[in-house]
């Protein structure tokens, strides 16, 4: 999973993408330049399944971050050639106020910057999809193959709903269309995540103006900052809720950025490693497999599954199995969320 971090200067887009991937921005970075980085998704599961298995070590997933360049006045940019790249977007709003901070437009207003970037991002693939559009009108003067009349008439859809204000992801586009488009890496059609980003005083207010906003999370990036100072992860937790929060920004982000994407983990675990690793909910073992070696998948017989909610009460992998609680399964399971999975396979 790839995504995009967006928005205007000055709301905190590189102080997140730094808490999110642990990384720094480099100091040379030019401002049309786009940075990547790996952010580690927490997951108290795989906390469980150390404390069982003690291995050597553990890994979370991981979704890479990419923080693209400012959106200037006007929306055109090399911002949007990153974010063309990416599964999901996250548009960065600022809404705390800092003095010291200058915003560039002039004022702090979330709910404006939210409504132009919606706009900016629109106009960005009307654009895209005019100018294929007028290139398929010189081309068509040759005759159109029966893949390029497919494609006009998924861009002709495209124009039509952009123009109405409506993103491509709601357009009701089957199968045929979006294959058609694919490569144009239109933004629309992805899904969206406004990450309104808040000093402490606004912290109440926002989270529950966030409940009635199913595209919104609130972080607070001065306060994860703080929280990430403190190692212990119970006093971590007593932080949060002295300052109003029930998780972490940063988890609650991760975790909506997963479902938003219809992500789900599975699990392997021994006394070598612990990890969780990433798929699409619906995915069947054999594509599971795939996520830990090519060859897994293309020599796969079958999987050893155990839940983990059952593993947990048994104390442990072998305990488990010794009740009987370890199932075997064929090419056709479907990997349910949480499965702990042992594969065997032959090449």
């Amino acid at each position: 999973m790839k995504a995009a971090i967006v928005g205007y200067a000055q709301a905190g887009k590189k102080t997140l993408f730094k808490l999110l991937t642990n990384r720094d921005v480099p100091q040379g970075r030019k401002e049309d330049e786009a940075v990547e980085g790996a952010a580690a998704v927490y997951d108290a599961r795989v906390e469980t399944l150390a404390k069982i298995c003690k291995p050597q070590k553990t890994k979370y997933a991981e979704t890479l971050m990419v923080l693209c360049p400012d959106v200037p006045e006007g929306g055109k940019g090399s911002w949007m050639d990153a974010a063309r790249k990416c599964d999901l977007l996250c548009v960065v709003l600022r809404t705390f106020t800092a003095p010291d901070v200058f915003h560039p437009r002039g004022s702090v207003d979330a709910e404006r910057d939210r409504s132009d970037l919606a706009t900016e991002i629109v106009f960005a693939d009307v654009d895209m999809v005019d100018k294929r559009l007028e290139r398929m009108a010189k081309e068509k003067r040759a005759g159109q193959t029966v893949a390029q009349q497919i494609e006009e008439k998924a861009l002709t859809k495209c124009r039509d709903a952009l123009a109405a204000g409506q993103w491509l992801k709601d357009a009701g586009l089957d199968e045929n269309d979006l294959k058609a488009i694919r490569t144009l890496g239109l933004m629309t059609l992805a899904p969206v995540m406004w990450i309104y980003n808040v000093d402490e005083s606004g912290v109440q207010a926002a989270l529950e103006a966030e409940k009635a906003d199913p595209g919104a999370i609130v972080v607070s990036c001065k306060i994860e900052r703080e929280i990430m100072a403190i190692e212990n992860r119970e006093e971590r937790v007593a932080f949060l809720g002295e300052v109003g929060f029930a998780q972490s920004g940063l988890e609650r982000l991760n975790t909506a950025a997963y479902d938003t994407l219809g992500l789900m983990s599975f699990y392997t675990a021994g006394p070598d490693e612990v990890r969780a690793w990433t798929i699409r909910k619906g995915s069947t073992a054999p594509v599971a497999a795939g996520k830990i070696h090519s060859d897994i998948e293309r020599g796969f017989i079958r999987a050893e599954v155990t839940k983990f909610d059952d593993l947990v009460a048994a104390g442990g992998e072998a305990e488990a199995k010794a009740k009987g609680k370890t199932q075997l399964k064929g090419k056709d399971y479907v990997i349910e969320d949480g499965d702990i999975c042992h594969f065997r396979f032959s090449v």
